[in-house]
């Protein structure tokens, strides 16, 4: 018995789902009473539509038994192809079923794909009603959106034309009847239209609508009977026509006489634009167009009206776009026939559209609707009842107004030099790449609007427990925003925004954030202390608007400039920053010009279609996209991804499952993000046993497939709730007080909420009340208020930097420098005078020698003082704080040894850790209001207490090397490991914005995490972004453009350091990737070589990510690989092999009786230009150095004092960095050991980190960089002798 043909999946992207052609049932034409009408009654009555022809694809011919046609068939999953109203005799009358539903004893099935409901689609079809007309009509189009139960959206395409009646004769599938009447048969002056419908996945309304127009060429002269096969043979053109995966290639098809373009959506995440977007530009004016997008953002119940048909569907849609990357989650019906309107009886929001003739009716009838008149641009409410529709936020809506008003809307303008085109073709290219450039002019500008309406909402926001605080959020708005947030807050809209944010989504969103934040917001972002506002917001809101002056700023974390460490000495350009421009702050919309395009021209289709004829259409496409392949460079590889995955589409149409595999797979290697994941595995699933065990032969396919079969079917969905910040109720514990301060938004450490509790506890049983957390919440949201509302005068502020922050502000107190209030800001205390408003300096932190809290006595009062002894005055500054004395005493000496360390240590970290300390102070203290309520508060001390129990200074030679410190893990609740760390020069290419030029240190954490910073500044360029979720292992850079990453799953990651995104994995390892390796040479591209702990070596060419070479490594547990005088090193644990480059081995270091280390590994080690190896091995505090002419002679072994165990090293001009833990008083710290290669002596020890030192990289041989293990998580920067 044969072998069952094999079941193959459908194809996953064509752009037909069906095509249907509908008009006035046969026999309502027929009868007398519409004779009569059609011989002069005026105002004929509407008929009744159906649908009279259904065609789904495949169309391939079922008497077609060739071989070839068996994989076409099955991939079909036996959908019939079509389906056609049966012909009956005149005098029996049809049945009242479904309309265009199949009649007869044994009619076609058909399969008709979901959300196509044929009892509505007449009524779409022909939504203004059926009516013969006395002469013929223009053509018409219109646009549907067809909705399914579960919410899935197909768009329907709608042309209608007219064609002649006949008399007595079926004018439909007539035989010869039309031969019969000759020209004179046809009743004078009746005229029926008929629409063909295309129903499709994908919103191409431009390209349909011209694929329709070609079509009714063909039908306005072809005779009856031969309407069918023209529209099935329409439908089968369309059916095998691939939708293009998201990117930069769109698709061509003639249609004759017109080129048809089928462009694709700009990425995986942007919806698929086919349309005009300045429509709604041309119909409303820019404060309208605000005003209906305000009803969208608050859900109301909206409907468009329009004379015409089309525009219905089309302004609808340009919305919907605008509001990208936020979605509509209501109703959605852009055209209700006559008899539909009852639907706007719904209480629920949607967005509805009807035709003007209806708007009086639906005024009076319906209540509390947004009425939106496209034809003159007006925007009413039904019943004359006024909805309340609150403004945009002003300076959101000036700023939108403004760049509306920039834009050039007439394409006209444009042609005005130009000479006409001859060429239909070539004039409509050029007005379509005209479009292309306006449209994504509007979507920039639209998503700026919503960027600058909703970007600080993340500041409100809690990741870990994924917490809203819309209470503080609103209480940040201004007055006059207020209602426009409030109802914008409750939306299913925007809780879907909020659940992409809390995931970290790095949508079109997040990426207009990103670009268009400010430099001070690029900083900040490093910064945890409590908000206040600087003395440049301050200043900008003195002169500011009115409107402006009631509001209440929310205000980015401080710059904390100057804590930077002394200058830099002179760099090269690789190090220096580049001058930016501020992007965004202008109300020219953002200069960011398309991304360039490139078509790809799908290949003839020939009737009849026959299997033959689809196969060979198939081989056309096969062989053309092969050539589009071999003519591309790998650097092309955003576009080779494309063409991969339509030959890998044509394949699974053709049957060639193998071949369509090879191509998915490609895409690793080119864009992992058009990755078909359900239809590989679908494909998998459905191989033969031959196939399978082909499959299994062919390593790449092998892994591929124990990929997509190791998915988990049923993987528990992620909890992605969005919780609103609500006070606790209940006692709590340590955890859940830890849980609950973090998602109030206060600090996020959990160490200081360790601190807090200890303090909020004293005396009292270890759990907290609600009724004290409610106090203490209260007690820091309003010292936050208040900081908002400090307002210094002028010549104050002119005295003060312009990122410091007033955190702390006195009461009125006497002082010996006269009466006024003490301020506290993250540099300095300064007094405001009072009386005649005058600034005068206390001291700066830096420069305090002595802080005390003493009694002074004034008559028969003892007055609580506070003294502060500075360095350069010999005056004592002495202040009356009465009850406030011993709680300023607290905070400046917190802050004061919060500078010292911070200068100790050259990380600003510590001045953020002191504020947040102080600060929490302030509101313990507020909150206990008792005596023990300053004892409470020294449990925050934390610094002040670190100052006097290790009283011991940074030693100096650590404090000279040591530049600067940096935290990674700045707003995370606890610190984290740094893994691995990579330096990248910058470098000038044409291709990047100039920011992107700045050289950059990459630094990746647990679970795939990588961080990016600039390093000009040592700022955050990129927040932290995935590569994977397991632990990275290695990281090098390959052709100025790339970062590889090893992962321990066994993948490489490739970084584009231009887009910086993650788009690109090479898969051939079948273990843990320990170690990479670049081989640069004069010849381009260069060579990479990656090892994997089973011991494969992979050589790779890094340009076309080929694998080049590959061998194996004897023994296995690679953990390192170096390149050193054309020979691969290979560290394997207990020895080191020295490989060429084909893997053969010349030489092997092991571990045994040659030294007495037996037991152990090879830790790390590198090879210096001198001849020498140095390595070390796990567990022991010593270097050991081989002669590189004599391996087999003992090593020379150094002794590193205080160190119990080497981790890394690196070498760095003529030295050797080994990064370790070592002691220090007592207790192990992170040490690095810098090493004379010459001499072969320790010339210095640092003391680098509370832990260990995990990692070490070299920035030019200028600096090298230091990663701290999880206890301490931070970076440390070191100079270069």
């Amino acid at each position: 018995m044969a072998e069952a043909a094999p079941h193959h999946p459908a194809l996953p992207s064509g752009l037909l789902e069906l095509c249907a052609l509908l008009g006035a049932p046969r026999d309502s034409l027929r009868g007398p009473e519409q004779v009569a009408q059609r011989k002069g009654v005026k105002g004929p009555s509407s008929l009744d539509p159906e649908v009279l022809s259904v065609f789904v694809p495949p169309f391939v011919m079922k008497e077609d038994s060739q071989p070839a046609a068996v994989n076409c068939m099955t991939l079909a999953k036996n959908r019939k192809r079509s389906f056609r109203k049966k012909r009956e005799r005149p005098r029996v009358e049809l049945g009242k079923g479904v309309p265009g539903g199949p009649r007869g004893p044994d009619p076609e099935d058909v399969n008709i794909p979901n959300g196509v409901d044929l009892l509505a689609l007449p009524q779409l079809c022909f939504p203004g009603g059926l009516c013969v007309a006395s002469e013929p009509r223009e053509d018409c189009v219109h646009f549907l959106v067809l909705t399914d139960v579960c919410g899935n959206r197909t768009y329907g395409v709608v042309a209608q034309y007219y064609r002649p009646l006949h008399d007595e004769y079926c004018f439909y599938n007539g035989k010869t009847h039309w031969e019969a009447l000759g020209p004179g048969g046809g009743a004078a002056g009746c005229f029926v239209p008929f629409a063909v419908c295309v129903v499709s996945r994908f919103p191409y309304y431009n390209a349909l609508k011209d694929c329709l127009s070609c079509l009714l060429t063909h039908l306005k002269f072809c005779k009856d009977f031969e309407v069918d096969n023209h529209i099935k043979d329409f439908a089968a053109k369309l059916s095998l026509i691939p939708s293009p995966p998201p990117g930069p290639l769109h698709l061509i098809f003639n249609m004759k006489p017109l080129q048809i373009v089928f462009p694709s959506r700009a990425d995986p995440e942007s919806p698929l634009i086919d349309l005009d977007l300045h429509l709604p530009l041309l119909c409303f004016r820019p404060e309208k167009v605000l005003q209906i997008l305000t009803c969208l953002l608050t859900e109301q119940r909206i409907v468009f009206f329009s004379s015409s048909w089309a525009l219905l569907t089309l302004v609808a849609e340009c919305f919907m776009a605008y509001l990208h990357p936020l979605q509509w989650q209501h109703t959605f019906v852009p055209i209700l026939s006559g008899q539909m309107l009852d639907f706007l009886m719904a209480p629920t929001s949607f967005l509805m559209g009807c035709h003007l003739d209806h708007f009086e009716e639906v005024s009076k009838e319906a209540d509390g609707l947004i009425l939106i008149n496209i034809d003159n641009g007006n925007i009413t409410y039904s019943n004359d009842e006024e909805v309340d529709v609150p403004d945009i936020p002003l300076l959101a809506a000036q700023t939108f107004i403004q760049r509306v008003q920039s834009l050039q809307l007439h394409h006209e303008l444009e042609l005005a030099h130009l000479c006409t085109s001859t060429d239909v073709n070539e004039g409509r290219a050029s007005r379509r790449a005209w479009q292309q450039r306006l449209n994504c002019q509007i979507q920039q500008m639209t998503l700026q609007l919503l960027v600058s309406i909703f970007r600080e909402v993340k500041n409100h926001l809690n990741y870990e427990h994924r917490v809203f605080n819309s209470e503080e959020f609103l209480k940040t708005r201004a007055l006059g925003d207020q209602q426009f947030y409030k109802q914008v807050l409750d939306t299913y809209m925007f809780h879907a925004f909020l659940k992409a944010r809390l995931s970290r989504r790095m949508d079109a969103f997040a990426q207009m954030d990103l670009h268009t934040q400010s430099e001070e917001d690029r900083i900040n972002g490093m910064l945890l202390s409590p908000r206040r506002p600087t003395i440049e917001k301050m200043a900008s809101r003195k002169s500011s608007t009115p409107h402006a002056a009631h509001r209440r700023m929310v205000v980015s974390m401080p710059d904390l400039q100057d804590i930077t460490v002394l200058e830099l000495p002179p760099r090269n350009s690789s190090l220096r920053k580049i001058q930016t421009t501020e992007c965004g702050s202008s109300g020219a919309v953002l200069d960011m010009p398309p991304k360039s395009t490139h078509t790809f021209k799908i290949p003839e289709i020939h009737f009849p279609l026959v299997a033959q004829c689809v196969q060979a259409f198939y081989a056309d496409c096969v062989a053309q996209l092969s050539k589009a392949i071999g003519s591309l460079t790998p650097e092309n590889s955003v576009l080779l991804a494309r063409y991969f995955y339509l030959r890998g589409l044509v394949r699974l149409m053709q049957g060639q499952l193998l071949g369509a595999l090879l191509d998915f797979q490609s895409l690793y290697k080119t864009d992992v993000c058009v990755f078909p994941a359900d239809l590989v595995q679908m494909t998998v699933e459905s191989l033969s046993a031959p196939e399978r065990t082909q499959a299994e032969r062919t390593p790449e396919l092998l892994r591929l497939i124990s990929e997509v079969m190791d998915r988990p079917v049923d993987a528990p969905k992620a909890d992605d709730r969005v919780k609103n910040f609500e006070l606790p109720k209940k006692h709590m514990q340590l955890d859940d007080f830890v849980k609950r301060v973090q998602e109030s938004g206060i600090v996020k450490d959990t160490s200081v909420i360790h601190r807090l509790f200890e303090a909020l506890t004293v005396g009292h049983q270890k759990q907290i009340d609600p009724e004290t957390f409610k106090d203490f919440y209260n007690c820091w949201k309003e010292a936050e208020a208040e900081a908002q509302e400090v307002s210094l005068p002028l010549s104050v502020m002119e005295q003060l930097d312009k990122n410091e922050c007033v955190y702390k502000l006195s009461r009125s107190v006497k002082t010996n420098r006269g009466v006024g209030k003490i301020a506290m800001t993250q540099k300095r205390l300064f007094l405001l005078m009072e009386g005649r408003p005058g600034y005068a300096e206390i001291s700066t932190f830096r420069n305090i020698e002595d802080v005390r809290s003493t009694m002074a006595t004034f008559l028969l009062l003892r007055i609580p003082t506070l003294k502060i002894k500075t360095a350069s005055k010999k005056e004592v500054f002495e202040a009356n704080l009465k009850t406030e004395c011993d709680l300023w005493h607290l905070m400046v000496k917190e802050m004061w040894a919060g500078r010292k360390l911070a200068d100790d240590h050259k990380d600003p970290q510590y001045v953020q850790q002191a504020l947040t300390h102080i600060l929490l102070m302030d509101a313990v203290v507020g909150t206990l209001q008792s005596p023990g309520a300053i004892y409470a508060a020294s449990k925050l001390s934390y610094f002040d207490r670190m100052k006097n129990e290790m009283p011991m200074a940074v030693p100096k030679t650590t404090s000279e090397t040591l530049k600067h410190k940096i935290n990674p893990s700045a707003g995370e609740t606890a610190p984290r490991a740094i893994d691995v760390l990579l330096y990248t020069p910058g470098h000038l290419d044409p291709a990047e914005k100039v920011e992107d030029a700045h050289p950059k240190l990459w630094c990746a954490l647990n679970e795939g995490k990588v961080i990016v910073f600039d390093a000009s500044s040592w700022t955050i360029h990129q927040h932290c972004f995935r590569v994977g979720t397991s632990k990275l292992n290695c990281m090098v850079m390959a052709e100025q453009s790339q970062v590889w990453v090893g992962s321990e799953d066994s993948v490489i990651y490739i970084i584009n350091v231009h887009s910086m995104s993650c788009n690109k994995q090479l898969t051939d390892h079948r273990a843990s990737v320990t170690g990479l390796a670049v081989q640069d040479g004069l010849q381009a591209p260069s060579t990479v070589y990656s090892c994997s702990a089973d011991g494969t070596v992979l050589a790779w060419n890094a340009s076309s990510l080929q694998v080049t070479g590959r061998f194996q490594v004897r023994g296995g547990g690679l953990s390192a690989i170096r390149l050193h005088s054309g020979r691969l090193w290979c560290c394997t644990g207990d020895s080191i092999l020295v490989v060429n480059m084909n893997g053969y081995p010349c030489q092997e270091l092991k571990i045994n009786g040659r030294f007495k280390e037996t037991g152990t590994s090879f830790r790390g080690f590198q090879l210096m230009p001198e001849e020498q190896l140095w390595a070390a091995c796990a567990g022991y505090p010593d270097v050991y150095v081989w002669s590189l002419q004599d391996l087999a002679q003992p090593p020379q072994r150094i002794h590193l004092e205080d160190c119990s165990e080497i981790n890394c090293m690196i070498k760095v001009k003529k030295q050797i960095w080994v990064g370790a833990t070592g002691l220090s008083q007592g207790q192990l710290k992170g040490k690095i050991y810098v090493m004379d290669a010459e001499r072969r002596t320790v010339e210095k020890e640092l003391l680098a980190h509370a832990d260990t030192v995990k990692t070490l990289c070299s920035a030019e041989d200028r600096y090298v960089l230091s990663g701290a293990g999880r206890e301490e998580g931070k970076i440390a920067i070191w100079k270069v002798e």
